[in-house]
């Protein structure tokens, strides 16, 4: 194998590495419904896909103190576990990709706002947490998506350039964190438009990680 020092592949996880955002809007819905927020998946894309869970309580909780805010969004995330349990399927192409970055010596990290136990429970449940030479977690952060700080901290752990690297992202918030580090990234078309990823930074999009043009854009991008 060949040491490709500088390149790395950085991945979001949810809606990116598995359509799991369906399964939160349901459990945001079933938390905070009770509340007075009835959500769509048009508000879900735009006021939650992405963002931190503080972020989020300050939006929607706004009444509660931080600590109860904390405490119902924790509930959420078990919701969202209890959910998930069982049904995570990687994207069409994501193990091929995987390989394929491994066999060319090209590391890989996954970034996200979500909770450690969510990002590791969909990392285990899809078998890949072994790929992953770190794991960001932007609420152990001083900052979360759209701050780039998740992507420098990605780039710096696995010891890469972010020109020299790509991200994969499904939501606005996590395309500006990563594009705002310096990061060429493509997004994921699981929820949002081509119009909305590439409106919000992302040089391409795709539906999956078997799309011929994601597949020929990463092989004149890297050299494999």
């Amino acid at each position: 194998m060949i040491e490709a020092f500088g390149r790395a592949l950085l991945f979001d996880i949810d809606g990116t590495l598995a359509n799991t955002d369906p399964l939160h809007l349901k459990a945001f819905n079933q938390v905070l419904g009770p509340r007075g927020h009835v959500l769509d998946h048009a508000r879900f894309s735009r006021e939650l896909q992405g963002f931190s869970n503080l972020s989020i309580g300050e939006r929607f909780l706004p009444d509660e103190a931080p600590d109860q805010r904390a405490v119902i969004l924790g509930e959420k995330e078990q919701v969202f576990r209890t959910l998930v349990a069982g049904q995570i399927e990687p994207l069409p192409g994501l193990m091929a990709l995987l390989d394929r970055a491994d066999d060319a010596g090209i590391p890989m990290a996954a970034v996200t706002n979500a909770p450690r136990l969510n990002a590791e429970l969909l990392l285990d449940g899809l078998g890949i947490t072994h790929r992953f030479k770190a794991i960001v977690i932007g609420e152990e952060l001083p900052h979360g998506k759209p701050h780039p700080l998740p992507y420098q901290e990605g780039l710096r752990v696995v010891g890469a350039g972010a020109a020299a690297s790509i991200a994969f992202e499904d939501s606005r918030s996590g395309v500006q964190s990563a594009t705002a580090a310096g990061i060429p990234t493509i997004g994921i078309r699981t929820s949002l438009s081509h119009a909305d990823l590439v409106g919000s930074g992302a040089v391409a999009s795709a539906g999956a990680f078997d799309d011929p043009e994601l597949l020929a854009r990463l092989a004149a991008a890297l050299a494999w």
